[in-house]
C-alpha cells in the first residue's frame, strides 16, 4: 500500500468490522408460495443427452392438448429442441435469420422464427459454428432481439426454455442470474455425470438467492429411470421433489429417436405426460440445498463411482524421476520491525 492509498487510522477497523456486519446479516425469506405471473416462465437444464429436449417436446405438446398457450424455445447451440415436435425437420434459428437478415438490410419478422404444430409455438435461438463465436453469448443475443419482437407482450400460459446444463458461461445461465424465469427443472437420471450437472444447476439458484434472485428450482424429472433410485435420492437430498420417472422403456426409445410424439392424450404414455404438466403447473420454486462433491457421491456405490479410492500426494521425486537435492531457499526474510 503507497501513501497516496494509505486508509487513514481507524478506517482499515471500520472496514473491517461494516464488512463482518454486512455478511452477518439475515437473508431475505425464500419464496415458496403460488407463482403470480399470469405467464410462467421456466426454464429447464440438463445434461447434453440426458432427454430435456424429448422431456419438453411432449410436455410443449400435452400442454396444448389441455388448451394451454405454449411457446417453447430452444436455448441449446444443438438446435435439436423442436426437432421431435417437427418430426425431424430443423426450422431456422433465430442466430441464422437474424445474420442472413441483417446482411441483406432487413428486419426479422416472428413468422421468420417461430413456427406452429400441434398448437405449440416454437422457435430455436441457435448458436455458433465451432470455434467461430461464443454459445453464451449467442443467447444473449437472441433474447435481446426477442424483445424486440415484443416478448414481454406475447399472450402465453407456459414459456418453456430449453437450457444445456453442462455449460456454466453467462448466457446459459441468463434466466436464472436475471430472474428471468419463475422456476427451473432439472432433468437428471441414475448416474453420477446427469446428477453432476442437475447439482451444478441447484448450486447456481442457491447462490442467486443469495444475491437477492427469486429464481427457484420447482423440481427434478427423471428421464431413462431404471429403478435404482440414485436421482430420487439426490432430490431428496437436495430438498426438491420429482415431477415425473420416464421409465428406461424401448418403445420410448425407438419412438424418440423416429421423432414420435408419445405424450398424447389417451396413448399409452399419455398419462405420465398428463401428469408431469400438472405437477409442473403446482408445484412452487424451492431454494435448494445443493451437494458437496464427496456427498453426490454418497449416492452411489463405491465401487460404481471409485468413491474408495484414497489421494496420495505426489513428491518433488516423483515430478522429476529421481532424488531430488534440497538447495538453500533464496527467499529474502525482514526482521520485524
Amino acid at each position: 500500500m503507497n501513501a497516496q492509498t494509505k486508509v487513514p487510522e481507524g478506517g482499515l477497523l471500520a472496514l473491517v468490522e461494516s464488512v463482518r456486519a454486512e455478511a452477518a446479516m439475515a437473508l431475505d425469506p425464500v419464496h415458496v408460495g403460488e407463482v403470480k405471473k399470469e405467464t410462467q416462465i421456466i426454464a429447464i437444464y440438463g445434461k447434453g443427452g440426458i432427454g430435456k429436449s424429448f422431456t419438453l417436446a411432449n410436455l410443449s405438446h400435452m400442454m396444448a392438448q389441455q388448451g394451454k398457450r405454449v411457446l417453447l424455445i430452444g436455448c441449446d447451440p444443438k438446435s435439436d429442441t423442436t426437432s421431435l415436435l417437427f418430426g425431424g425437420r430443423a426450422c431456422p434459428t433465430i442466430i441464422e435469420t437474424s445474420a442472413r437478415k441483417k446482411a441483406a438490410g432487413e428486419e426479422v419478422e416472428i413468422g421468420d422464427v417461430c413456427f406452429k404444430k400441434g398448437g405449440v409455438f416454437a422457435m430455436e435461438l441457435g448458436g455458433p459454428e465451432v470455434g467461430r463465436g461464443c454459445g453464451g453469448r449467442g443467447i444473449i443475443h437472441g433474447f435481446e432481439l426477442l424483445e424486440k419482437l415484443g416478448f414481454h407482450d406475447w399472450g402465453f400460459d407456459y414459456v418453456l426454455l430449453d437450457f444445456l446444463g453442462d455449460v456454466v458461461c453467462g448466457g446459459f445461465g441468463l434466466p436464472i442470474a436475471r430472474d428471468m424465469c419463475q422456476k427451473v427443472i432439472v432433468v437428471g437420471s441414475n448416474d453420477l455425470q446427469s446428477l453432476y450437472v442437475a447439482n451444478n444447476v441447484c448450486s447456481a439458484v442457491d447462490y442467486f438467492r443469495k444475491l437477492g434472485g427469486n429464481v427457484g428450482v420447482a423440481g427434478m424429472v427423471i428421464n431413462k429411470d431404471d429403478g435404482t433410485g440414485e436421482a430420487a435420492a439426490f432430490a431428496a437430498k437436495v430438498g426438491i421433489p420429482v415431477l415425473a420417472a420416464i421409465p428406461a422403456d424401448d418403445d420410448i426409445r425407438k419412438k424418440s429417436a423416429n421423432y414420435q410424439i408419445i405424450g398424447e392424450p389417451g396413448g399409452r404414455w399419455g398419462s405420465l405426460f398428463e401428469e408431469l404438466a400438472q405437477n409442473v403447473s403446482d408445484s412452487s420454486p424451492q431454494r435448494p440445498t445443493p451437494l458437496s462433491q464427496d456427498e453426490l457421491l454418497g449416492l452411489f456405490s463405491a465401487s460404481q463411482t471409485g468413491g474408495s479410492v484414497v489421494l496420495e500426494p505426489a513428491s518433488q521425486a516423483d515430478m522429476r524421476g529421481g532424488i531430488v537435492a534440497l538447495k538453500a531457499s533464496l527467499e529474502v526474510v525482514y526482521d520485524a520491525v
